[in-house]
Order: structure tokens, then C-alpha cells, then sequence
């Protein structure tokens, strides 16, 4: 269950209210405040607030009074160099506040952007759900050959099963005993009155990462484009991926020029290096040019090739 029936209420109660405020609003992002979307099997993000919009972008860059031009061209041609030349404080200018319920083994791999604030369920103070991630059988796969962090071929028939078997049975087992250690009841009273239980602090150890917990994650502009460029790569963990395309959403709603700037110039487009350069060049005049005598080792030839070569 993604949210609670009390979450939900809560969030209904949220979109019932209208505030009046003379700060700027982005009419598409607040027909989704509050509201969850859904990612994995019980995560979801959701926007909580947020401050400025691309004409904030604009007026940072300009130094200026006012909500920009009234040409949204001119906006955008403005937004479009700023991405390009990679002209960032602009960007930061912007803020967003998230609340998003993932797996422990997400959150850890989160947490290594240090660009945000964060505040996390305690599990010192709370106890957790019985809420835990299980992989459809598409994401079953085996470890990949070549890279020590990917996957590699699915898993299939009755390994698959056995592995969802062992997944789910661990899960269950590590929170039927994190609630014997706590000896607690959905009441706050004890199970077992001849025993104490153990502390909420330690009990928590026990749980397996694929536990859900929940956080606050406020940043800006700027930072939450550079978590979005890694984490939303085909190359991500899938499980974190799946979070960033839903953040995309969101970034879509809000600042739509920057949006399209940061699909063009970051994610649609390539970065090449000296080298690179220099092949390419030597390939549009017309010169028979291959790994060897590129200068690239083979690695960096094979994603030189991939960005320069037609798609389809």
C-alpha cells in the first residue's frame, strides 16, 4: 500500500485548501501538489512545495525586476544558453520539496548525492511497516559479465521462483522477529508483559534492505537536473531510475523551457573530448578512421561510436 489511509486523508485535506500568495505559481505543478505517483511496488513521490519557476531562471540571469520578457521565445533562447554553456547559478534559483517512500538499499544510493536536505523516518523513534520491495520477474536478472555493477540476462522458470521465494521468506521472517524483539503491539503496549523487549534503535538492525522508509528531499534547480542526468540514464539502477522518470515528471510540470533545455542538451545530447573531437573531425573529412588510430581506448571508442552513429 503505498499510502495510508491517514496519509491519504492528509493529502486530501492539503489539495482542498487554496492559499492566496503573491510569490509566482505554476498552475500544471500545483494540479499535482500533494499528490503520490506511484513507483515500484509501495513507493511513490510527491511534490510538497516548491519556490520560482523558469521566468525565475530568467530573472536571475538578467539581474532584473519583473517575470522576464513577455516573448516566451526569448525565454527560452535565453534558457537554451544557459544549459548549453553550462552557465548553472541561474538554475539554483529555483527550489522543490519532495516526500518519497523507497526501499533502505534506494535510499543509501540516494544519499550519495550530498546536494539535498533530508529528513528520514526514524526508526528510533517509529516502527517501521511491514512494507518491502519485491522485483517483478522482468527485473530478475543474473550479474552481468561485463560490468561489475549491471545485470546481465533475466533469470527465468524455477530459479526465478526459487529467488522471489528466498526474497519474500527473508523479509518476512527478519520483521516476524524485529517485532518479537520489540515485544510491541500495534498499541504500544507489550506482547509479552514478562518481557521488556529491545529497543527500537537496535531492534531495527534486523530488517533486510528491501524495507521501505520514507524521507523529506528538498534541493534546487540545478542539483536535482544533475541527480535526474544520472539516475534517470538507461544506465542506472533500475530500481532508482524508475524514481528519477517520475521526478522528470514533475520537473516537466514545473519549469517546462528548462525541461526541454535539459532533454536537448543533457540527456538528448553528447559531450565529446579532445580526442573524440579529433576523430570526429577527421571522420567528416572524410578519413577512414577506426579504435586504433583514434587515440580512444576501446571503451571510450565504443561510446564514441554509439553517439556519433545514426539511430534506428
Amino acid at each position: 500500500m503505498p499510502v495510508t489511509p491517514e496519509q491519504a486523508a492528509e493529502i486530501d485535506a492539503l489539495r482542498a485548501q487554496s492559499q492566496t500568495t503573491r510569490r509566482a505559481t505554476v498552475p500544471a505543478l500545483e494540479d499535482m501538489l500533494y499528490t503520490p505517483l506511484p513507483v515500484l511496488d509501495h513507493g511513490f513521490v510527491r511534490v510538497i512545495d516548491y519556490m520560482g519557476d523558469d521566468a525565475a531562471v530568467v530573472q536571475a540571469a538578467r539581474v532584473s525586476y519583473g517575470r522576464g520578457t513577455k516573448r516566451v521565445s526569448e525565454d527560452r533562447g535565453l534558457i537554451n544558453y544557459l544549459m548549453r554553456h553550462r552557465h548553472t547559478t541561474p538554475f539554483e534559483m529555483c527550489e522543490i520539496k519532495y516526500h518519497v517512500k523507497l526501499p533502505i538499499f534506494v535510499a543509501r544510493q540516494w544519499i550519495r548525492h550530498r546536494t539535498a536536505n533530508v529528513n528520514e523516518y526514524s526508526a528510533r523513534y517509529s516502527i517501521m511497516d511491514k512494507e518491502f520491495y519485491l522485483p517483478a520477474p522482468d527485473q530478475l536478472a543474473a550479474q552481468s559479465d561485463s560490468n561489475r555493477q549491471g545485470r546481465g540476462d533475466l533469470l527465468t522458470g524455477a530459479e526465478a521462483e526459487h529467488v522471489l521465494h528466498l526474497l519474500k521468506r527473508d523479509a518476512e521472517q527478519s520483521y516476524a522477529s524485529y517485532e518479537e524483539m520489540l515485544n510491541e503491539g500495534p498499541d504500544g503496549q507489550p506482547r509479552d508483559a514478562g518481557r521488556d523487549g529491545l529497543a527500537r534503535e537496535l531492534a531495527r538492525m534486523n530488517l533486510t534492505l528491501n524495507y521501505y522508509t520514507q524521507w523529506y528531499w528538498k534541493t534546487d534547480l540545478l542539483n536535482l537536473l544533475h541527480f535526474l542526468s544520472l539516475r534517470a540514464d538507461s544506465h542506472a539502477q533500475y530500481e532508482i531510475r524508475v524514481y528519477a522518470d517520475a521526478m522528470l515528471q514533475t520537473v516537466k510540470s514545473w519549469v517546462p523551457l528548462v525541461f526541454d533545455a535539459f532533454m536537448e542538451y543533457r540527456v538528448g545530447g553528447a559531450a565529446f573530448s579532445a580526442t573524440a573531437l579529433k576523430a570526429l573531425r577527421r571522420m567528416l573529412a572524410g578519413e577512414a578512421v577506426d579504435q586504433s588510430s583514434s587515440g580512444l581506448s576501446a571503451r571510450e571508442w565504443r561510446e564514441f561510436i554509439a553517439a556519433v552513429k545514426p539511430q534506428g
